[in-house]
C-alpha cells in the first residue's frame, strides 16, 4: 500500500470545508502520514499565553488537506480509517476563552455578566508512560491523566457550493469534537463535490465528552490514515465504525435536536444492516444506544448514537469494508 506523507506550511493550512483547492491528489486506498497544527495556531505555548491576546479566531483550527480522491462524486460514500495518531509535541494546551464554552455566557446566550478569567493551563505530555500532566493553576493539584488521542476534525466539502469555517460540525462532518474519532475507528462520510475535498485536523491528545470549557488539550499531532472510496451509498449524515460499535453523529442546535438527527440515521442504518422496519429499527434502537454527547460548545453540538455490537447479530456494513481497513492498517503498523 502506497503512503503519501505530508506537512503543510502554514500557507497551505485551510480554515474552512469547502472553497479551498486540493493540496494533492490521491487514489482511493492511498495510506496518508499528515501532521496537523493544533486547534490554535501554535499560539498558546505557556500559562502566560492568554487566548484574547494570543489567538486569532480566524485562523483557528487549521486543517490539513484538503485531499482530492480520485474517482469520487457527489453520492459516495468516502470511508477514512484512523489507524495512528501521536502527538507531535512535547505539550499540549488548553484554555478557558472568554464567553465560549459550556458553563458560560456566549454570544448566542447572551447575559449580564462578565466573562469567566481568561486562563491557559499547559500539560506536559510523558510520551513513555503515555500521560499528560494536569496542572492546577489555583492550587499546588497536579494529576497524571491517560493520553486519549483523537480528531477533532474530520471532514469533506459541503454540497451546493457552501464554504463553512473548520469550527462547524455538520453532515459533512467537520468540528465533531468526537473521542469516538480515535485509532480502530472507520469514519464515512457522504461525498458532495467531485474529489469529494478530505481534510482533517484539530487533534486532541485528550478530552472529556462534551468539551464542556469548549478546548480538550490541544496539540499538533501525526495521524496515519487510509482513505478509500465507496461508489454510492452516501449516509445522509457521518457514520462511524469500529470494532465495537455502530454510531452515527447529529450536529445541530438545541442539542436535542442533535441527538434526534443521530437517532434517525442510526435507525437507517439499523434498517439497513439487519433488513428491519423503521418502525421495528426504532423500538431496537431505544433498547440498546447509548448516546455520549461530543460538543456541546461549537457553532453546532454533536451527540454521537451508538449501537453495540455485542449484543446485536453479526453484520457487515459497505461489504465489510472496516475490516478490511482494519486489515490492512496492521500491515502499515508492522
Amino acid at each position: 500500500m502506497r503512503v503519501i506523507e505530508f506537512t503543510p506550511t502554514p500557507e497551505q493550512f485551510a480554515y474552512t470545508f469547502g472553497g479551498v483547492a486540493p493540496v494533492m491528489r490521491i487514489a482511493p486506498g492511498t495510506a496518508l502520514q499528515l501532521w496537523s497544527q493544533d486547534a490554535f495556531n501554535f499560539a498558546l505555548r505557556s500559562t502566560s499565553d492568554l487566548s484574547s491576546q494570543k489567538v486569532d479566531l480566524r485562523f483557528v483550527n487549521p486543517q490539513t488537506g484538503p485531499f482530492y480522491v480520485e474517482g469520487a462524486e457527489p453520492g459516495d460514500t468516502l470511508a477514512i480509517h484512523i489507524v495512528e495518531l501521536t502527538p507531535a509535541r512535547n505539550f499540549g494546551a488548553s484554555a478557558a476563552i472568554p464567553f465560549f464554552g459550556g458553563l458560560t455566557s456566549t454570544p448566542v446566550t447572551s447575559m449580564l455578566q462578565e466573562a469567566l478569567p481568561d486562563t491557559t493551563w499547559i500539560y506536559e505530555v510523558d510520551s513513555d508512560r503515555q500521560m499528560v500532566g494536569f496542572q492546577a493553576r489555583h492550587s499546588d493539584f497536579e494529576l497524571a491523566l491517560p493520553i486519549n488521542t483523537m480528531l477533532g476534525t474530520v471532514g469533506v466539502a459541503p454540497g451546493a457550493q457552501e464554504v463553512r469555517t473548520s469550527l462547524v460540525p455538520e453532515r459533512f462532518g467537520g468540528n465533531m469534537d468526537s473521542p469516538e474519532v480515535r485509532a480502530g475507528t472507520t469514519i464515512f462520510l457522504g461525498v458532495n463535490v467531485d474529489g469529494a475535498l478530505f481534510s482533517l485536523g484539530d487533534g486532541h491528545y485528550r478530552q472529556g465528552e462534551g468539551e464542556s470549557c469548549g478546548t480538550a488539550v490541544e496539540g499538533a499531532m501525526n495521524s496515519l490514515v487510509i482513505v478509500d472510496l465507496i461508489k454510492g451509498h452516501a449516509p445522509a449524515w457521518p457514520r462511524f465504525e469500529n470494532d465495537d460499535f455502530w454510531m452515527a453523529v447529529g450536529s445541530a442546535r438545541p442539542l436535542e435536536d442533535s441527538w434526534r438527527i443521530g437517532n434517525v440515521e442510526m435507525v437507517r442504518w439499523l434498517e439497513e444492516l439487519y433488513g428491519l422496519h423503521t418502525m421495528d429499527a426504532y423500538q431496537l434502537l431505544s433498547q440498546v444506544a447509548l448516546s455520549p454527547i461530543a460538543n456541546v460548545v461549537d457553532a453546532n453540538y454533536s451527540v454521537v448514537v451508538k449501537a453495540p455490537k455485542s449484543i446485536l447479530p453479526t453484520a457487515t456494513a459497505y461489504d465489510g469494508i472496516h475490516a478490511d481497513l482494519r486489515a490492512r492498517a496492521a500491515t502499515l503498523l508492522g
